[in-house]
C-alpha cells in the first residue's frame, strides 16, 4: 500500500516498512506519531485531504545533517572551497501502519 503524506511542507511518498527523514518533530524516540494529511493511497486522491485516513510511524531517532560544503572560486591561489555552519536538523521515522 503506498501513500503520500504532507509533514512540514513537504510531500512524502511512503509504504509501509519505509523509513523517511522529515523536518525536526517534537517526538522522542520509540514514540509513535499519526500523520492525518494524507493526500493519497494508492488510487484514492483526496481534495486536498483524505477523510478518515492515517499514517502512523515510529520515531527512530532525532539528528541532525552534515555541514554542507560550498565550493566559491577565487582566482589565483586563494582557497576555493568553504563550509558553510547550518546543520538541518531531522527526525527520522519508520512507518509502521497505512490506514484508509
Amino acid at each position: 500500500m503506498n501513500a503520500i503524506i504532507k509533514v512540514g511542507g513537504k510531500q512524502y511518498r511512503v509504504t509501509e516498512g519505509s523509513e523517511i527523514f522529515v523536518e525536526k518533530l517534537n517526538a522522542n524516540a520509540n514514540d509513535t506519531v499519526k500523520f492525518d494529511q494524507v493526500l493519497m493511497i494508492d488510487d484514492k486522491v483526496g481534495n486536498p485531504y483524505l477523510t478518515n485516513a492515517t499514517v502512523e510511524g515510529e520515531v527512530i531517532k532525532n539528528g541532525k545533517n552534515k555541514k554542507i560544503i560550498v565550493y566559491k572560486y577565487k582566482q589565483k591561489s586563494r582557497a576555493n572551497r568553504r563550509t558553510h555552519g547550518h546543520r538541518q536538523p531531522y527526525t527520522k521515522i519508520k512507518i509502521t501502519k497505512i490506514a484508509a
